[in-house]
């Protein structure tokens, strides 16, 4: 495994960050500058102001999603705070751009009460054609989605919780026909119920699966259990139908598939060999995993798959969020619907015409990926 933290930290400082703002016009003479500023632009602020949507068309706002940010829940590093979420903020505005070619502004708040992050976003937001909510800690993150999708005329997304839920809704899909199991009758362990967890469960559950349990930091989630979230209240009505009130160990026992998105090193070994035989891991915290590929194939898994990029299968998201930007900017939508998302992991796994125990996925650098994704916004 190549150690990349002092390689990065060059990058970073060679370049003081990765973005920058140039110019789509030149400025050569008097007459470029007539045109792009004063006297010709008032002609233009006057075509947007007598009519907002052309603002589309003769603006940046065409183009253009805002990456926010308070830095309470970045990458595996927790509440770090703004600043220090703007590498991150920084690397997806990146992605964007080469990917799917939009425009990113990274907005790294100094705020995490959510009515200000709210009243924040809702004030930035004319300039901006969709909104991406990025590294916000549940459950607030919760809230503040809803909240904006009420009151804003331009498509908000979670990316941790939706995003990430289409690309294991399309690795599974791929792995369940290796497997040769059907959805309905495949028992699934889901160990963390933060933003991640509930948007995997979310899908998963359109998709048609039935068996489900989930897990937080105190053990199974089910109906009746005391001082729930709401999401939380969500989950226990929808998974769990046997009520199961046990630990991590014992709800794996007889399971097909664990999806961790929680802490290194939780699932152990032992765990494995109590799951059905040749089961489906999915480790995916970052940026060690639950259990190392290795140790888990060791274990009996069929297939692993982790959130790193030096291990096959790669969960990341990068192979969800540009397409389904680029198709709600390119299709003008105002909301993301469950079906949109649905429809998105099915086109991601219908990519790979032939599985395989470690080719589950499309490629990142599929050119094709964001085409095929953006296509389903509508």
């Amino acid at each position: 495994m190549v150690n990349t933290a002092k390689q990065s930290l060059a990058l970073h400082k060679k370049y003081g960050g990765k973005l920058k703002i140039n110019s789509k016009v030149p400025l050569r003479s008097t007459l470029d500058l007539c045109l792009a500023y004063t006297p010709g632009v008032a002609a233009v602020c006057k075509a947007v102001a007598g009519n907002p949507r052309s603002g589309n068309n003769l603006t940046i706002k065409g183009n253009l999603i805002a990456v926010v940010s308070d830095g309470s829940a970045v990458l595996g590093l927790g509440n770090i705070g703004p600043i220090a979420a703007l590498p991150v903020m920084e690397g997806k505005a990146i992605l964007h751009k080469t990917f799917a070619g939009t425009d990113v502004f990274p907005l790294c708040l100094d705020t995490q009460n959510v009515k200000e992050i709210i009243q924040t976003i809702k004030a930035v937001s004319p300039i901006f054609s969709a909104i991406q909510l990025e590294d916000i800690s549940a459950p607030r993150c919760f809230a503040i989605q809803r909240l904006l999708e009420e009151e804003l005329d331009i498509p908000v997304l979670h990316d941790d919780r939706y995003c990430t839920a289409v690309v294991v809704l399309a690795a599974l899909i791929n792995a369940l026909k290796i497997k040769k199991l059907a959805v309905n009758k495949t028992r699934v362990v889901i160990n963390g119920a933060g933003a991640a967890g509930f948007g995997i469960c979310e899908l998963l559950l359109a998709y048609g699966f039935k068996n489900l349990i989930a897990l937080d930091s105190q053990g199974a989630i089910y109906k009746g259990r005391k001082n729930l979230s709401p999401e939380k209240r969500w989950l226990a009505d929808k998974t769990n139908r046997d009520l199961t009130k046990d630990d991590l160990n014992t709800c794996l026992k007889n399971a097909d598939i664990f999806i961790g998105v929680s802490k290194a090193g939780l699932l152990k070994p032992s765990m494995i060999k109590l799951m059905n035989k040749n089961p489906i891991i999915f480790a995916l915290a970052n940026p060690k995993p639950e259990i190392m590929p290795d140790v888990a194939k060791k274990a009996g898994a069929l297939i692993v798959a982790t959130g790193r990029g030096d291990f096959p299968n790669q969960i990341n998201n990068v192979l969800a969020f540009p397409g389904i930007f680029r198709g709600a900017i390119d299709n003008r939508i105002k909301k993301f619907t469950p079906k949109m998302l649905l429809n998105a992991a099915i086109a991601l796994a219908g990519m790979v015409k032939q599985p395989s125990t470690d080719k589950i996925l499309p490629n990142l650098f599929d050119k094709r990926v964001v085409k095929i994704i953006a296509k389903t916004i509508k």
